[in-house]
This record gives structure tokens, C-alpha cells and sequence, in this order.
């Protein structure tokens, strides 16, 4: 038998329980099944500080991400995310696009770009994509309606990408807001876990 995949899920609710978590849960509960090592990171838990945009983890050369002065919680989090062969991205929509605490992690991001002052625009360090990933959001409105009328989904991706992972699906999940607890449903819940299987299938 070969080794098993790891797959990491971080996370960017506020309300564990609560729609997205449970989006993940059976996610990461059929990769599981699949023999996948599966584990989860809500960043509201991790201590991950405002980026400064000091540009010196940017400015360093070389294909390997930029070191960041700030010392905190982010370094021991993408240490994790680099290490599994696949990712579960998931925030709920807030004002119409990822939660604080998510897009706190993906400004964050830009230590996987080369841009020292005077460059007219980042150039990713890294174009090769080891890992899968998967997107999950909600939204109050219903998804036919609030998917294209945002960036949330693309926002995602885009983190995907600069953590060198290829978006193989995405489970976006409307109306979220109808009860303090609510179910996500049959459909949510096969697709969910159709992705899960893919994620622990895919190889690196």
C-alpha cells in the first residue's frame, strides 16, 4: 500500500457546528474513508497577525515562500498545508465576501510571490501544482444568485493556487441562514463527500 494522503482543511467560520464546518466534516469524514489522514484548521483558534506590508518576505529571491518577520502562528500553518497533498479552503460569506479571519490568512499569502519595491507587479515564485484543492463557501442568498455576483469563489482559488494546489471542486451552499442550526442538506452533503473521495484519490 502507498502512503496516505494528508489532507488539511482550513477554515475560516466563526461558528463551529454550523454549516461550513459540517460541509467540511463530510468532506474530510469520506477522504477519511478513503484512507486519507485528514486534519482541520479553524484560524480563528491560530494566531495569525495583520500583514504589514513590509515586503520583506516578498523581497527575497529564490522558488521556496518568503520568510515573515512577524512572529506568529502563519509560518507553523503553511508548514502543514505544504506538507499534505491536498487542501479544503472554506469561509462563509460575509458582506459579500470571505470572513476577517480568511482574508487575514490569504493577504497573507504573498510570501509565495516575489516582489521587491520598484517591481511593477508579484510574480509567483512557484508555478508547480503538488496538491488538489477544494473550495467551500455559503451564502444567505440563495447560490444562484450570490456565486456570480461575488469574488468569494475566485478569492479562494486564488489562495489554492499560490499554495501550489489545483481547485478540483467547489461546494458553494445557498440559503445558510434560515435557522441558528441547520442542516446542509442531501445534496450539499453528496457533493461534499463526492469531493472528498476525489480529494483523497488525487495523487501529488
Amino acid at each position: 500500500m502507498g502512503e496516505r494522503k494528508k489532507v488539511t482543511a482550513v477554515i475560516g467560520t466563526y461558528r463551529k457546528g454550523g454549516i461550513i464546518d459540517t460541509a467540511v466534516d463530510e468532506i474530510l469524514s469520506a477522504a477519511a474513508e478513503e484512507g486519507a489522514e485528514v486534519s482541520k484548521i479553524y484560524l480563528a483558534d491560530v494566531r495569525i497577525e495583520f500583514c504589514t506590508n513590509c515586503r520583506i518576505c516578498a523581497g527575497q529571491a529564490g522558488l521556496e515562500r518568503g520568510r515573515c518577520p512577524i512572529p506568529d502562528e502563519m509560518g507553523k500553518v503553511l508548514d502543514i498545508i505544504e506538507h499534505s497533498d491536498a487542501v479544503v479552503l472554506a469561509s462563509p460569506m460575509n458582506f459579500w465576501t470571505v470572513t476577517a479571519v480568511t482574508k487575514r490568512f490569504v493577504e497573507r499569502l504573498i510570501c509565495y510571490a516575489y516582489w521587491p519595491w520598484g517591481m511593477a507587479a508579484p510574480r509567483t515564485r512557484n508555478r508547480e501544482m503538488p496538491r488538489r484543492a477544494v473550495v467551500v463557501s455559503s451564502s444567505a442568498a440563495p447560490a444562484v444568485l450570490a456565486r456570480p455576483a461575488t469574488r468569494i469563489v475566485g478569492l479562494l482559488k486564488s489562495a489554492a493556487s499560490l499554495l501550489g494546489a489545483r481547485t478540483v471542486g467547489v461546494l458553494f451552499i445557498g440559503m445558510a441562514a434560515r435557522r441558528e442550526r441547520q442542516d446542509i442538506g442531501w445534496w450539499a452533503r453528496r457533493k461534499a463527500r463526492r469531493l472528498g473521495r476525489r480529494l483523497a484519490a488525487g495523487s501529488r
